[in-house]
């Protein structure tokens, strides 16, 4: 599909980003997703990755590696706060263009560290949801129950490709970080 920009552009859009923001109820089609997620064995090595899919396709240049500089000891959800305040005070500080959507691979608490540093950076608005692996279930800030998108949609298949990569990212970083 083709939408226009504010400047006039056209810009084409894929079905499953345009399935999303509806899914999601987003003001804008999710074009640039960032996606989060965390590895550590017990909380040793602990790393994090970033990878980025524009239009729904991954963008491995724009993907990132961290490694945890400030948690010690199994602790998921301050790492996610680590890594998430370290994106977004760069992109901040750089005055770099924000992602439409944050999407964190986890649920309700990864996803409330992660708004919690959002809103302390003044990100208030920046779309951001969680994605429980175990029954597929997508949070979103301050509600309790998931939203449910059926297992079948484009949606759900987007959000479920690019927490896989980021899995598969964070754990290949994590492997070579311990060798």
């Amino acid at each position: 599909l083709l939408k226009k920009t504010q400047k006039g552009e056209r810009l084409r859009i894929s079905g499953p980003v345009l399935a999303l923001q509806e899914a999601l109820q987003l003001p804008q089609p999710p074009q640039r997703i960032e996606t989060f997620d965390i590895s550590n064995i017990q909380g040793s090595d602990p790393v994090a990755s970033m990878v980025c899919f524009v239009d729904g396709r991954p963008r491995k240049s724009d993907y990132r590696k961290f490694t945890i500089k400030g948690v010690v000891g199994p602790n998921d959800f301050a790492m996610m706060q680590e890594v998430v305040g370290r994106r977004y005070r760069r992109l901040l500080d750089d005055e770099k263009p924000l992602p439409d959507l944050v999407l964190i691979d986890g649920g309700k608490g990864q996803l409330s560290s992660a708004k919690q540093v959002l809103d302390e950076l003044g990100l208030v608005n920046l779309p951001v949801i969680g994605l429980a692996k175990r029954l597929e279930e997508v949070f979103l800030p301050g509600i309790s129950e998931p939203i449910v998108i059926p297992k079948t949609s484009a949606s759900l298949k987007l959000l479920m490709q690019a927490r896989d990569e980021a899995h598969r990212f964070a754990v290949t970083f994590h492997r070579q970080q311990r060798s």
